[in-house]
């Protein structure tokens, strides 16, 4: 007796388990490497020791002359002290927007496993992420309070409208996880680069920074495999939306973790036209903020979130550069 002839359907449904199977595979996955390496802030960084310790004055806080502030004549003109103070709240501003952006994070992605069925792979990857980012608001809020700064991270308009991201994934966890990428890859591209290049000088800075970088690889990770799975599944409708309100989304969230802290400007008085010679008024910072969102914006494009219309939004935002291998238009 011979089988049956295996139908298109048959073919699309053994595609679904095989897509479903390896992305799976790539939850657990992450899920074991959070439990193989991670690292606890109060065990794994020696906060006491002497070449640790936070000091204002400390000239390894000064900004290089390779980052736009540390090399304009303004800021080269500063007494020693002022710099190394000035490049500390540049530090400790950074961290303070870090980990609020990442208590959003943490509520957000505890109302998505909420509503996980039992047996889901995503809920124990889900509260790894969420203890991995508990310990490094901790961190960074260990930071901030030894510098003794008065540091208050986010303005106070944006904290506010901020508190609707945790009921994102009540919406669409497809735009929550948009959010994420858009708040994480920023950072992580900045950070990367800096430490490849070298250019942190305090120790305490570094080894928070390379334990940030590591554990947050896993989780652009994650967010970028779910985008992959799920977008494609939408309906056009919705993805077309979706492609509107993504660019929106990651515009304002790479100008808050990048912008210049408006706190710092108002402490160091530090003039308007040095404020538009480095940052807004600078084609070097344009472009970082569009190549900070790269892998993002590539996603996007790879997932058909970047037709005509959309690409408008993009532009509009000033954060489109066409992708790798494509043309310009």
């Amino acid at each position: 007796m011979t089988s049956a002839p295996e139908t298109a359907a048959d073919r699309e449904h053994d595609r679904r388990v095989a897509d479903r199977s390896a992305y799976e595979a790539v939850v657990e996955r992450l899920s074991k490497a959070s439990v193989d390496r991670h690292w606890e802030p109060y065990v794994d960084i020696p906060w006491d020791d002497e070449d640790f310790l936070v000091v204002q004055d400390d000239p390894r806080w000064e900004l290089p002359e390779v980052d736009r502030l540390g090399g304009h004549p303004w800021y080269r003109a500063q007494p020693p002290e002022v710099r190394a103070r000035m490049g500390l709240w540049r530090v400790a501003t950074a961290m303070k927007i870090g980990l609020q952006f990442e208590n959003l994070l943490k509520r957000g992605l505890l109302n998505y496993a909420y509503r996980l069925p039992n047996g889901s792979p995503e809920f124990r990857y889900v509260y790894h992420e969420t203890i991995e980012e508990g310990h490094h608001g901790m961190m960074f809020q260990e930071f901030v309070n030894r510098t003794g700064l008065p540091i208050r991270g986010m303005p106070r308009h944006l904290s506010l409208i901020a508190q609707i991201t945790p009921w994102i994934p009540l919406i669409s966890t497809e735009l929550f996880f948009v959010f994420v990428l858009g708040g994480e890859d920023p950072i992580d591209h900045i950070q990367r680069r800096t430490l490849r290049n070298g250019a942190v000088r305090h120790p305490l800075e570094e080894s928070i920074m390379r334990i940030h970088v590591a554990e947050e690889a896993r989780h652009i990770s994650f967010a970028r495999h779910y985008l992959r799975r799920r977008v494609p599944r939408m309906p056009r409708h919705r993805r077309f939306v979706l492609g509107l309100v993504s660019p929106v989304v990651l515009g304002i969230m790479v100008r808050i973790m990048l912008s210049p802290p408006g706190a710092m400007i108002k402490a160091f008085g530090i003039p308007d036209r040095v404020v538009r010679d480095v940052y807004t008024h600078n084609p070097a910072m344009v472009q970082e903020i569009r190549d900070s969102i790269g892998k993002t914006r590539e996603l996007c494009a790879e997932l058909g979130m970047a037709n005509a219309v959309q690409r408008g939004v993009w532009r509009a935002m000033s954060i489109w550069d066409a992708p790798a291998g494509t043309a310009r238009s």
